[in-house]
């Protein structure tokens, strides 16, 4: 179910749902794109985001980035010319495409903490191509990881250059993605305050959303983000059959 390729010579995972012997191969409703979290833990070593994943057989695309917060500059641990967001809206989707002849808007958009943020921010900025997107413990307010040494340090001069990247500074007022869910533990201790602002001005500028921002397994953990996930994919499978009707 689980292998790993290269797109445009950089690994990514890949999930295939299972199909029984000497059946055709499956058409799907559309595919998945995973942007991972700091950590960059891989979903293919948890088996229980395997068993929500088959559940909603659609396959899952998860590309390595790196400690790159999956934007649109420069990040040298991932590529010294190519953006991550540009890696993904280009090179990704046409790995798509080719191998199972899924287009856009077809793609949905899922993410995890700082793939959370990642995928809000593709789907903010190239939201006819990503209408899709599901952010769990999204790290809204980037620039909070701003100053501890990581890689985030050399990609900006300052917190205030990291924040100016935030997804909430880029919502287009009159083209935003059509489905979106926002889920965050309201014990977490960094993210949640971020998640509410962005909520709250999505609910102001009258854009369409769903949230959970009740329940709560410990704060930023991955107990939460597992039941999210199942949550969330339940939502991105009813989105993708509204966009084929």
């Amino acid at each position: 179910m689980w292998t790993t390729v290269e797109i445009s010579g950089r690994p990514a995972d890949v999930f295939l749902p299972q199909t029984e012997a000497g059946t055709e191969a499956p058409t799907f409703a559309g595919a998945v794109i995973y942007l991972h979290a700091h950590g960059e833990e891989k979903l293919s070593e948890k088996p229980e985001f395997t068993e929500i994943f088959e559940q909603h057989k659609l396959p899952i695309v998860c590309p390595r980035g790196a400690k790159s917060w999956w934007l649109d500059v420069i990040c040298k641990d991932f590529d010294d010319e190519l953006t991550p967001m540009e890696f993904v809206r280009r090179d990704v989707t046409a790995w798509i495409e080719e191998q199972w002849g899924i287009t856009s808007p077809r793609i949905a958009l899922l993410g995890i903490s700082m793939g959370g943020q990642g995928a809000l921010n593709l789907s903010y900025r190239h939201a006819l191509k990503f209408p899709v997107v599901v952010a769990i413990s999204s790290a809204v307010e980037l620039h909070k990881a701003y100053g501890y040494g990581y890689p985030i340090d050399h990609m900006f001069e300052s917190a205030e250059d990291a924040r100016q990247q935030a997804p909430l500074l880029h919502l287009h007022p009159l083209n935003w993605p059509r489905f979106q869910f926002l889920a965050c533990d309201p014990i977490d201790p960094t993210w949640f305050e971020g998640n509410e602002i962005l909520a709250s001005k999505l609910a102001s500028s009258g854009v369409p959303f769903e949230n959970d921002f009740q329940t709560s397994l410990g704060g930023h953990t991955w107990e939460y983000f597992t039941a999210m996930t199942a949550k969330g994919m339940t939502y991105i499978s009813t989105a993708l059959q509204k966009l084929r009707t």
